[in-house]
């Protein structure tokens, strides 16, 4: 695809374009795109994902920052039930999509707002299921349990509005240009009753105690 459309990966943008089939499909059986719902790609970037989902779900949103990759899509066949968006995901409306009707998130999120895209999910309800990529050490603190070294405020927040699954690990090898890091993929699925109820509190407590690892819970809260 970037040969074709001349056009190389850019370390502006941090682009990794996965080229794993074995990732790809364990993304796709993950996700379990319904004949019903819409699924919102995050960074769509070569549309291979996009190509993969589009036979189950009933559309596909893509969004692609990058002008050169969106004209590139433009002039590639793509199944009719594709729609190329060119946006910033980190500033995306995804509600708007959620309010039309069952939806799904899947993504290979950009690590510099990897944490940023993950709060914006679980803050704002409305999806079926996430399935998306992560920097490992970020999906062990997605994952962690209580107790564990990567146990976090971010584990919390998470699981306290999801049950947490990793799919599958992502050798530097399954993506072009091969990264610095190893990658997972994890799924995320709404709780029907979340464990705690994120408001300003939660967040201030949590944040508080984290902040504060090396001290007890008496002088963190404090």
């Amino acid at each position: 695809f970037l040969s074709r459309h001349k056009l190389r990966p850019k370390d502006s943008f941090g682009q990794c374009f996965l080229i794993s089939p074995h990732v790809v499909r364990s993304i796709v059986e993950a996700v379990d795109a319904r004949a019903d719902e819409t699924v919102i790609e995050i960074g769509t970037g070569t549309g291979t994902l996009a190509r993969c989902l589009a036979p189950s779900a009933r559309r596909v949103l893509a969004i692609e920052r990058d002008r050169d990759l969106v004209a590139a899509l433009a002039a590639d066949p793509l199944p009719p039930n594709v729609t190329v968006i060119e946006a910033d995901a980190a500033t995306f409306d995804y509600a708007a999509v959620y309010a039309e009707g069952p939806t799904a998130v899947v993504g290979n999120l950009p690590y510099q707002i990897t944490g940023r895209l993950i709060r914006a999910l679980v803050e704002t309800p409305g999806w079926r299921v996430a399935v998306v990529m992560v920097q490992q050490e970020v999906g062990k603190r997605l994952a962690a349990s209580p107790g564990d070294d990567d146990w976090g405020a971010l584990s919390v927040f998470t699981q306290a509005a999801c049950e947490v699954e990793k799919v599958c690990g992502a050798a530097p090898g399954c993506f072009h240009p091969a990264p610095r890091v190893q990658s997972s993929v994890v799924k995320l699925t709404p709780r029907a009753t979340p464990l705690a109820v994120e408001d300003r509190r939660f967040q201030q407590v949590v944040k508080a105690l984290f902040a504060a690892r090396r001290k007890t819970l008496r002088n963190g809260l404090s």
